[in-house]
């Protein structure tokens, strides 16, 4: 009972400390990567599908993304997805390929997105915590029910605070490391 209790604890943690990751990985620094696109959905013949499903998504150069559509009429709606996509890029056509250029960041769209980070690091930190009263509220009840002694709720409280604050130290540690590269020129 305890250990089932801690272990699950402890996945949802991890489960929540994986889309913090996530979430980082979308915001942009002044860099190109493919993977910013990722969250781009396209209308493929009425069904909403990812970027990479209907077209290839490549890095041109440093500051630049490709993308190449697998059917040339396509073009137009690929271009309009990455458009109203909220991600501040302005993709243009190239024949058949859609050049997709990393504006410079300004000093005020850095301290955005670094407001943007501490959110987003907080919504994990919050996500962690509700782990930890769902795991403790499963102690409690069980403690009620009888099933366990005072002392072995006690101790699983211990143990599940200390899972806590590692998981949280590292979501700090994530946020501090974005931080820096969103503010490093």
């Amino acid at each position: 009972m305890i250990a089932d209790t801690k272990k699950t604890a402890e996945q949802k943690m991890a489960k929540a400390l994986e889309a913090l990751k996530n979430n980082f990985a979308k915001v942009r620094t002044g860099r190109a990567h493919a993977g910013m696109l990722d969250v781009v959905q396209v209308d493929y013949y009425g069904a909403m599908t990812p970027i990479n499903g209907v077209a290839s998504v490549t890095l041109l150069d440093a500051r630049t993304i490709g993308v190449q559509p697998y059917e040339k009429k396509m073009i137009q709606a690929i271009e309009k997805a990455i458009r109203e996509a909220d991600l501040g890029l302005n993709p243009s056509v190239n024949s058949d390929i859609i050049r997709v250029p990393m504006p410079m960041m300004s000093e005020e769209r850095r301290k955005e997105l670094v407001k943007l980070v501490k959110g987003e690091a907080e919504d994990a930190r919050v996500a962690i915590r509700n782990v930890r009263r769902d795991a403790n509220n499963a102690l409690k009840d069980a403690l009620k029910a009888k099933t366990i002694s005072e002392d072995e709720e006690r101790r699983a409280q211990d143990d599940v605070q200390k899972l806590t604050d590692k998981t949280i130290a590292e979501v700090d540690k994530q946020f501090t490391a974005k931080e820096a590269e969103l503010m490093s020129v």
